[in-house]
């Protein structure tokens, strides 16, 4: 899940400024976020500083309760938000997206707050780092070769043994990762992937990273950080097959229909790739296959789930997602963090194919099935659209609700039957 929606600009407006505690909010321009996580701190009472890569228009007007940095510069950025501080000092310092985590945790080292530490950040950032820390520590993760520009990728992908998955080691959100089955397809893979890191501003001669492709449902869980203890938020089952040869996430429905002994080793691979990367406070979220008897470890986030998928999250009395991460990283109490007993789920509405979006029909039949509380098409008409493996977005969201996860299930592709996306 990845950037798309309208984004920060003209949030600005939207900032309330309470007596409780200050703190500075990163919000990429592009990010899905902005607005959940200013209801959160609107709904916390606290004063809220907005840091984008992208100038506010009334940032003259709100003064040190608006930042422009380089979420691309880390240490500069940083070292923005520490000059920031001097003169107005900050109780937290927050990424609502991955463009922001390594930010927020250098900041967070200069100012002294409860945070990760930036090497631990870095390694959820790099694949390879975190292949490697996870491969030290003996966490069950696919077999996998580190290719750089140099190296033969199908020798590694041979040695490794086909099916295998060739991906880039910074995209997220399933962009530029591919599954091969052949020499042949290894190399067309890295070249096509080479270009899609091009096309994205990363690094087209870096390393990639090529894995042993793991059969079996693949789950996420979602979970708090409190001091190096992992609380279990939930775990969500994506009930479609993620067998390639693009891996487009769809459907996330929650509770787990696992076996509580599958839930158990989900959570216990989690804490211990967490304890190898060296993750301490905060949100992170988790993707993990499950083959047979055995959990493998995919990736660790030092964030929340992406998109608007939060939405599908309530804990306590109704409390959202994000208030449970501000309240975490300014040290108010955390009641209350059970999710609620109702099954929820999401589907990341995909993008069929390449072109211009014409429009989404169908919008209001959708809204009327029984079960789903919720759609949101966050691409305009008249914007250009691209599918995995290119592509950095989806469609839009569904959401909805019911007894059984089964239940739930059946309301999203109920709902999701029902548009017709038109593309030119």
């Amino acid at each position: 899940m990845s950037s798309g929606s309208s984004g920060s600009s003209g949030l600005i407006a939207a900032v309330i400024i309470g007596p409780v505690a200050r703190v500075l909010l990163l919000l990429p321009s592009a990010t899905y976020r902005a607005p959940d996580f200013l209801d959160a701190a609107r709904a916390l009472d606290v004063e809220v500083v907005v840091a984008s890569e992208q100038r506010q228009t009334l940032a003259g007007a709100m003064g040190d309760r608006a930042l422009h940095l380089e979420l691309s510069d880390p240490g500069a950025a940083a070292e923005a938000i520490v000059a920031l501080a001097r003169r107005a000092p900050l109780d937290a310092v927050v990424a609502v997206d991955d463009q922001g985590v390594l930010v927020a945790a250098e900041a967070s080292a200069r100012l002294g707050l409860p945070a990760n530490a930036p090497a631990a950040v870095a390694a959820t950032r790099d694949k390879t780092l975190m292949r490697r820390a996870l491969a030290e520590a003996g966490v069950p993760q696919p077999a996998y070769r580190v290719v750089g520009p140099e190296d033969d990728v199908v020798a590694a992908a041979s040695e490794l043994g086909f099916p295998c998955v060739v991906k880039p080691v910074s995209l997220s959100g399933s962009r530029g990762v591919i599954r091969v089955d052949d020499p042949a397809a290894a190399g067309a893979a890295a070249t096509r992937v080479r270009h899609i890191l091009d096309d994205a501003d990363e690094d087209a001669a870096g390393p990639l990273l090529v894995e042993r492709f793991v059969a079996g449902d693949e789950v996420a869980l979602e979970g708090l950080l409190r001091g190096g203890r992992l609380d279990v938020l939930t775990v969500f089952d994506k009930p479609d097959p993620l067998d390639g040869p693009y891996f487009e996430e769809t459907i996330y429905v929650t509770p787990s229909r696992k076996p509580a002994a599958a839930l158990d080793t989900i959570a216990a691979r989690t804490a211990d790739a967490i304890v190898a990367l060296g993750l301490r406070e905060g949100p992170i979220h988790a993707e993990l296959r499950v083959s047979g008897d055995e959990v493998f470890v995919l990736e660790v986030a030092a964030r929340s789930i992406g998109g608007l998928c939060s939405r599908a999250l309530r804990f306590g009395a109704g409390v959202r997602l994000e208030e449970l991460i501000l309240r975490h990283a300014l040290g108010l109490p955390l009641d209350g963090v059970q999710r609620e007993a109702v099954a929820a789920g999401v589907m990341m509405l995909p993008i069929p194919r390449a072109g211009v979006l014409a429009g989404v029909h169908g919008q209001d039949r959708a809204r009327a099935v029984p079960g789903i509380a919720g759609l949101e098409i966050t691409i305009h008409a008249g914007r250009p659209v691209q599918p995995l493996p290119e592509g950095d977005r989806y469609l839009g969201f569904l959401f909805a609700r019911g007894a059984t996860p089964a239940e739930v299930e059946q309301s999203l592709r109920a709902a999701h039957a029902c548009l017709d996306v038109v593309i030119d």
